[in-house]
């Protein structure tokens, strides 16, 4: 059954955005991509510092070697960053096809493989860390599962986007985003085969997943969040970004209810 979950999970994870991204126009897509921002923000954040890191540390593993595995999760998601594999694309422009000569016009045309192979690889980490929350724990494994759909999401629109302007056709950019979807279910099948006999290895793989969640979280989408706005539009962002704390919330008291 634990298995039948992962896959689920990873399926849904890597699939329900690009569901998203096929049902809507583009401009619709820029318009919504913001608040899914700080609500993914909130999710990630609740869900590592409330739920994952507290799992971790409630095992008999050293707090000192965990917080030294966080901090090394946290470099390691960074270097990855840094080599343009382990991208977050949320893009807000709206045109399509009309910027030609624009910087992120030039850029998504340079870029729109390097998405693709960035996405993957993302994806694929992501189905091990949901394997590893399940075989930790069921309800852990589903609240982890949540925080992923809920960044994938936006990454996955703005991925979306960035083909578009690259200049794929809407057809082909729903598909290769799906074909990178499904690496989730790889790394999900593989984590379980793979991470499975090493139970004493989870807390360290559960620090792991959080130190991705986190920096995902601050180093990605809370920037994307720091422009200089209205006083209504920073209410709305602190109104997604606390919807997405009391979503992880609400999951976690109802699944150990």
């Amino acid at each position: 059954m634990t298995l039948l979950y992962i896959v689920f999970a990873t399926f849904v994870g890597g699939v329900l955005s690009v569901v998203v991204a096929a049902s809507l126009t583009v401009s619709v897509l820029t318009r919504v991509v913001r608040d899914l921002v700080s609500l993914s923000a909130g999710v990630l954040l609740g869900t590592a510092l409330l739920n994952v890191l507290p799992e971790a540390f409630e095992s008999k593993a050293s707090p000192q070697n965990l917080f030294a595995t966080l901090l090394g999760g946290l470099m390691f998601f960074f270097l990855l960053e840094k080599a343009e594999l382990y991208r977050h694309q949320h893009h807000h422009e709206g045109d399509e096809h009309h910027h030609h000569h624009g910087f992120d016009r030039q850029q998504a045309g340079r870029g729109g493989w390097s998405v693709l192979l960035g996405d993957s690889i993302h994806n694929f980490c992501d189905g091990i860390i949901i394997a590893a929350a399940f075989l930790t724990d069921v309800r852990l494994g589903a609240v982890t599962s949540l925080a992923i759909i809920a960044h994938e999401i936006p990454q996955e629109v703005g991925d979306y986007i960035v083909l578009l302007n690259a200049g794929f056709s809407r057809r082909k950019a729903l598909l290769y985003n799906a074909a990178s979807g499904l690496a989730a279910v790889l790394g999900g099948v593989i984590g379980y085969f793979v991470v499975g006999p090493w139970e004493s290895l989870f807390p360290y793989l559960l620090v792991i997943a959080s130190s991705s969640f986190v920096y995902i979280a601050v180093a990605d989408l809370i920037p994307q969040l720091q422009h200089r706005l209205s006083l209504k539009d920073t209410a709305s962002q602190l109104a997604w970004l606390a919807g997405g704390l009391l979503i992880i919330v609400i999951a976690t008291r109802t699944l150990h209810h």
